[in-house]
């Protein structure tokens, strides 16, 4: 029996300190592998997400995201942790093109300040009137209002706290697929916080989630009125995104930290 090894890598997103932020595991690739091999990688991994990807004759990276159920339309922390592997392992220059078919194309920048940054479409959400019961009862606080985008409901509060201690309901959380739910509030010492739980897509609650803030930036802009917020997530391993926000885009930046660097062995 013949074996190949894969480069697999796994980060720290959002944070600069170790066992912070979240987890992304990273596998470049030469060619893509059959999807049930990609998504058996991911399953054993265990993580929110595992990103592939090839870089095509144009120099851009088509990528594609894994959490252990499925396959992602969308996921910000494991984008930012591939960009970390090219730009510190792969020898690319500091300016690099991500394509997904879900989002389009993806700039990513390595800023003078060590952070990296990520150029993101805006998906402000849209206010909620006729909410769903299992979206009513799926939260042990009733927040003041509710929104929507293409990803998930957003659970809006006045008060950090209720962020902390709310608690979902994950079975009827669950019904609410494809949609994920995030709870947020204005914080005090940033500028909003948010959790975000996806029972029906990866998991119980992300520890950082990168793709939500292209929603919540531009809500939380308009609400606050400026372009320029520093977020927290406020999971048990928390997380810190610095956001940017124009009428289309939205810029999340960030820091990782390097946690292992290894291979896959496969059956040739």
């Amino acid at each position: 029996m013949t074996f190949t090894e894969l480069p697999i890598y796994i980060i720290d997103a959002f944070t600069d300190t170790l066992f912070k932020g979240n987890q992304a595991a990273v596998v470049p690739l030469e060619h893509w592998l059959p999807e049930s091999m990609m998504q058996s990688i991911a399953s054993e991994n265990n993580l929110s997400e595992t990103a592939f990807f090839v870089k095509n004759a144009e120099g851009v990276f088509e990528i594609r995201w894994f959490s252990p159920l499925k396959e992602i339309d969308f996921c910000g922390h494991a984008t930012l942790a591939s960009a970390y592997v090219i730009f510190n392992h792969l020898g690319h220059p500091f300016c690099i093109t991500f394509w997904a078919k879900a989002v389009g194309k993806i700039e990513v920048n390595a800023l003078e300040n060590g952070l990296i940054e990520m150029c993101f479409p805006n998906r402000e959400p849209e206010r909620v009137d006729d909410v769903p019961e299992a979206l009513q009862n799926g939260l042990s606080i009733q927040p003041l209002e509710f929104y929507k985008n293409q990803q998930a409901y957003f659970a809006v509060y006045d008060d950090e706290n209720d962020v902390a201690k709310v608690v979902p309901d994950l079975e009827k959380l669950k019904t609410l697929a494809p949609l994920d739910v995030v709870v947020t509030a204005p914080r005090k010492t940033y500028d909003f916080a948010s959790r975000y739980f996806w029972p029906a897509n990866g998991g119980v609650e992300d520890p950082v989630t990168g793709s939500i803030h292209a929603g919540l930036a531009p809500f939380w802009a308009k609400r606050l009125g400026k372009s320029e917020l520093v977020a927290l997530q406020a999971s048990k391993r928390t997380g810190v995104l610095y956001c940017r926000v124009t009428q289309e885009r939205v810029f999340v930046s960030a820091t990782c930290v390097p946690y292992l660097q290894g291979s896959v062995t496969l059956n040739a």
